[in-house]
């Protein structure tokens, strides 16, 4: 897979770039990022990006020339174009896991007050990271890339994201690690007892359990299976 990102702030993805799991699935050449800053495109002498909204109101907006111009420079055919705006569609996990399916995204990362009405023409997909609002859209692509980066194959293992929250449709189970026992809380006897089955269904009920109470609203979304729906209808009867 191919990115990339559209911002006037590159230098905010230096540490992005070369730390944890996306530095070592770029050594791995698994993905390649490059950041371009579209100051560089701008075709006015001071290098200018923005100017003031026709018709009046507070801020800049960003012009449509430097964004476009190096829009046009890398996009292809294979091109999936990304405008980060609190206007788009919210990201997900399983969004996450189309989006790595692709061959090459484009990111735009808007600034100041907003960008030309214009650029949206050219653009494929509007995304949002949630319904606030953040000075830019730099750490809104580092959230979108880091999530699709993650589930690239041989990025991480596979299993290690299969049992992610979200990834089933469910929030994901409690893990535990050493030591066994601190401060008088111990880790669950089912997990210490090596019986795999009996580990699956408390995890499963576990996951069902954090779900129902966290966030019941994923619970409506999901196809429940009959042993899901029977633990349910348990853990309803308990709580």
């Amino acid at each position: 897979m191919k990115i990339d990102i559209l911002s006037l702030f590159p230098e905010m993805f230096e540490g992005f770039v070369n730390t944890s799991i996306i530095k070592r699935a770029i050594d791995a050449h698994l993905v390649e990022v490059h950041i371009h800053d579209f100051r560089e495109f701008s075709n006015n002498k001071h290098k200018k990006v923005d100017d003031y909204p026709y018709g009046g109101g507070q801020g800049m907006v960003l012009m449509c020339q430097p964004i476009l111009d190096c829009l046009k420079s890398i996009v292809t055919s294979e091109s999936l174009v990304i405008l980060m705006s609190p206007q788009g569609r919210t990201l997900n996990q399983t969004y996450s896991q189309e989006l790595s399916l692709e061959k090459h995204l484009i990111i735009i990362c808007g600034h100041y007050e907003g960008f030309d009405e214009r650029i949206r023409d050219y653009v494929d997909v509007e995304l949002s990271i949630g319904d606030y609002v953040l000075t830019g859209g730099e750490l809104a692509s580092m959230v979108v890339c880091d999530s699709i980066i993650r589930l690239i194959e041989g990025s991480i293992k596979e299993e290690s994201h299969e049992d992610d929250s979200f990834s089933s449709g469910l929030l994901e189970y409690p893990q535990y690690t050493r030591p066994f026992e601190y401060d008088g809380n111990t880790v669950p006897d089912v997990l210490m007892s090596g019986h795999h089955e009996n580990i699956r269904k408390w995890r499963l009920k576990q996951s069902l359990l954090k779900t129902y109470r966290k966030r019941p609203d994923l619970l409506i979304k999901k196809e429940l299976n009959e042993e899901e729906q029977k633990i349910l209808q348990e853990i309803k009867e308990n709580d």
